[in-house]
């Protein structure tokens, strides 16, 4: 994923926006997980700003509309907010529109919501969105309509060509199930990037160090959706620079204390980092978690996963 540090407005919900922007082009969606596919939308909306002399508009929901709409049934986010915000900034967009989705929000029709709200807030001079974009009360709002709206009310309705991987289309769902697999290695094709997970470090129970020689930093996990139960290599970003590392993922079956945790042992690192929220990449899963019969058969089993870690990372440098 190209990174652009442009500086982009931020706003929250419409009632902030005091004057509508000069030939925006907009495009709408939750963009969870700011996918290849989302990339791509957002890309076009800042092509297409620059084009007709615009600004590039992004239009996203929190929570999540189905949070809201669903009774509680909705699947764990790929991306919480604060990195949804950065990555949708990293595409070059000039403002971010993040609407507090509320059932209030969910009755307005979809003439409404094209007109007082793209039109009349943003100044919408183009829209940029899926195929299957619907939109207003209870979806009410397709394409076509869309498309009809757009001749009544003069603008542009763009749908660019779905982003396929392995002849399979790019989606939220499809990268939920490989990360929920631990098939993290498979995130960069559909993501551009690997899968991240943050997380504040926190007391542990004081074993990495003292009991098998490599002390760890115990993450207080952010994010919702995490990698199956393992042990990955990953890279962490800290105020300290950036690091590889070795993750454990599950319960810690050896000490038989059936709590969950994720804990990170940093390469070549000696620093304070508790306290600190830390940003880890799942790079590639090891091994999955196993029982072992001691503390010394861990241990050496932990020194192995590590030199199983170098090596990686040394072959993905000289790929």
């Amino acid at each position: 994923m190209e990174m652009c540090w442009n500086i982009m407005e931020l706003y929250e919900g419409f009632e902030g926006i005091e004057h509508p922007f000069h030939n925006s082009v907009v495009t709408i969606g939750n963009f969870d997980g700011v996918h290849k596919g989302h990339q791509a939308l957002l890309a076009s909306a800042v092509k297409k700003a620059s084009e007709i002399g615009g600004r590039s508009v992004a239009v996203t929901f929190d929570p999540h509309p189905r949070r809201v709409l669903s009774h509680g049934d909705h699947p764990p986010l790929i991306t919480i907010n604060e990195q949804k915000v950065e990555l949708i900034k990293a595409c070059g967009i000039d403002a971010l529109v993040t609407v507090p989705f509320t059932k209030e929000f969910a009755t307005i029709d979809a003439r409404n919501f094209v007109m007082d709200l793209l039109i009349g807030k943003l100044g919408m001079k183009a829209i940029i969105v899926g195929n299957d974009y619907y939109f207003g009360r209870k979806r009410e709002g397709d394409i076509a309509l869309m498309k009809r709206f757009g001749q009544e009310m003069d603008f542009d309705v763009v749908t660019p060509e779905w982003v396929n991987v392995a002849e399979k289309r790019i989606s939220s769902t499809r990268i939920r199930e490989i990360i929920s697999r631990g098939e993290v290695h498979r995130a960069p094709e559909l993501l551009g990037r690997f899968y991240q997970v943050r997380g504040k470090v926190v007391s542990g129970r004081d074993r990495g160090g003292k009991l098998l020689g490599f002390p760890t930093a115990n993450i207080n996990l952010n994010d919702e959706l995490c990698p199956a139960s393992g042990v990955y290599a990953v890279t962490i970003s800290c105020s300290l620079g950036q690091f590889e590392g070795v993750a454990n993922i599950g319960y810690s079956p050896t000490f038989d204390d059936h709590i969950f945790t994720v804990e990170v042992h940093i390469l070549d690192f000696s620093g304070d980092i508790y306290g600190e929220t830390i940003k880890v990449n799942m790079v590639q899963k090891l091994r999955d978690e196993k029982k072992f019969s001691g503390i010394e058969e861990l241990s050496h089993q932990i020194e192995t996963d590590v030199e199983n870690a170098r090596k990686l990372f040394k072959d993905l440098a000289t790929a």
